[in-house]
């Protein structure tokens, strides 16, 4: 069971994070798991590429291949599949986070899912030929890799959990404990959608959880 905090009623989603350069965020996400030395640091820099998408922008589709693979200096990202012409809303990307679908880019398979922009992004990128060609030049830096990926499958599971064994109100107790700035920066549908249960629904269990 997921414990409501004692000022949920009060609780302000939090605004998203101010983007540094590329360059920092990505340092950062790297130091997360392995230092780098000043001089390894102005090294990644060098081979940062950042590029921005308009808000409403699909960056894959259903049926392609996954040619590059991103990370979230500013902005949103939703993943949704489409289910008998329904959306069905999997996941939420923001800054610091990477997307990846591993997947298709590196088992060359067609994507199950879309991947479009919920705000105006910027992002950095890369194909798999850019993060072998990194690795080259920094092999130190592949255990940092394997855990990136680590994590990321942790979280997936441990929202998978969650979405199993919790009922919607827990779900959305979750995400406001979790991702508050959700709340404010994507549409109640997609939220909706993302919590398993209809826009109305969830208003109801917004209400009730501004009362209690």
């Amino acid at each position: 069971m997921i414990e409501i905090p004692a000022n949920h009623a009060k609780t302000t989603p939090t605004k998203s994070r101010r983007a540094d350069s590329p360059e920092q965020e990505i340092i950062r996400y790297i130091s997360q798991f392995m230092p780098l030395s000043d001089a390894e640091a102005a090294e990644v820099a060098k081979t940062i590429k950042a590029k921005s998408f308009k808000k409403g922008t699909v960056l894959l589709k259903e049926g392609q291949v996954a040619k590059l693979c991103y990370f979230v200096l500013k902005g949103c990202i939703r993943q949704y599949y489409l289910v008998d012409g329904e959306e069905k809303t999997t996941n939420f990307f923001t800054e610091g986070q990477p997307v990846t679908p591993y997947e298709g880019t590196f088992k060359k398979v067609a994507s199950k899912f879309y991947l479009s922009c919920v705000e105006d992004v910027i992002v950095t990128v890369g194909s798999p030929e850019d993060e072998i060609a990194f690795f080259e030049k920094f092999p130190h830096l592949e255990p940092a890799r394997s855990m990136a990926i680590e994590e990321e499958l942790g979280k997936s599971m441990d929202k998978f959990s969650s979405y199993i064994l919790n009922g919607p109100e827990e779900r959305y107790l979750n995400l406001l404990k979790n991702r508050p700035e959700l709340l404010d920066r994507v549409p109640q549908y997609q939220l909706a959608s993302y919590l398993g249960v209809t826009p109305e629904s969830l208003s109801r269990i917004r209400k009730r959880i501004m009362i209690k």
